[in-house]
C-alpha cells in the first residue's frame, strides 16, 4: 500500500512539472505582444565639445563657475580673482558701485583710459583688457616692493608676486606698499572686511610673468 502511494505521488509531481513547463513556455512566446514600437527615447547630455570652444573669460552667464583645472597660470590667476570678486559675472555691480567681472572702481578705470562706466559694464572684452592693463600698471608701481619682499614671510604668509598684485587689485598699490613696508602691521581691509593679508595668501604662487610692468598701461 505504501509503495502504491509513492507511485501515485511521483506521477502527480511529474504531471505537475509538465503542465507548468507547457504553460510557462506559452507565456514566454506571447511576450512579443508587449513590445513597444515607435517609442522615442530622449536623452539630455551636455555637449562638452561646444562648451570647450568658448574662450575662457568670456562667459557672460551669472551662473559662471570657476574651473579648478586652470592651475597656476596667469589665466588661472585672473579667473580665480574674478570668481572671488564677482563670481565671474561681467555685469555685476556691488553695493559700493564696483563694476564688472573684476569689480573695478570708476577712479581706477579712469587711470587706465576708461571714462564710460556704462559701456565698460556691457563690454566683456574691454573688461579683460582693463584687468591686464591694471595689473601691468600696478606691477610697475610695485616693482621695487616685488623685488624686495617676494620670498619673505609676513603675517605667516610667504609673499609672492601674484599675491602682491591681487592685493593691489583689492586695496590699491599704495595700501600694498604700506602693508609690506610695515611688515603687515598696516593691514588694509575693504568694506566687506577682506584684508590684504587674506588676498596675499589666497592668490599666492600664480605665474604673473606674462604681464610686463607698464607705467602708462591703458585698456583702450
Amino acid at each position: 500500500m505504501v509503495r502504491n502511494s509513492s507511485t501515485y505521488i511521483t506521477i502527480a509531481l511529474v504531471s505537475g512539472i509538465l503542465v507548468y513547463t507547457i504553460f510557462y513556455s506559452n507565456q514566454t512566446s506571447s511576450i512579443s505582444q508587449y513590445a513597444i514600437k515607435d517609442l522615442s527615447l530622449n536623452y539630455t547630455v551636455n555637449d562638452l565639445s561646444k562648451e570647450n570652444k568658448q574662450p575662457t573669460g568670456f562667459n557672460t552667464s551669472s551662473n559662471y563657475e570657476f574651473s579648478p583645472y586652470l592651475g597656476k597660470s596667469f589665466v588661472g590667476f585672473k579667473e580665480a580673482l574674478a570668481f572671488k570678486e564677482s563670481g565671474g559675472n561681467y555685469f555685476s555691480v556691488n553695493t559700493y558701485g564696483y563694476l564688472g567681472k573684476y569689480q573695478f572702481g570708476k577712479g581706477t578705470l579712469k587711470m587706465i583710459g576708461i571714462t564710460n562706466a556704462s559701456q565698460f559694464l556691457k563690454n566683456p572684452k574691454l573688461q579683460e583688457k582693463a584687468f591686464v592693463a591694471n595689473v601691468a600698471r600696478n606691477k610697475w608701481i610695485l616693482r621695487r616692493d616685488i623685488k624686495n619682499f617676494v620670498g619673505k614671510r609676513i603675517n605667516g604668509i610667504i609673499v609672492t608676486e601674484s599675491g602682491i598684485l591681487a592685493a593691489a587689485h583689492l586695496a590699491g598699490p599704495g595700501s600694498v606698499k604700506k602693508y609690506l613696508r610695515s611688515y603687515g602691521l598696516d593691514n588694509f581691509a575693504d568694506g566687506n572686511g577682506t584684508t590684504i593679508s587674506y588676498y596675499m595668501k589666497r592668490f599666492s604662487g600664480y605665474d604673473t610673468s606674462f604681464v610686463k610692468p607698464n607705467r602708462l598701461a591703458i585698456a583702450i
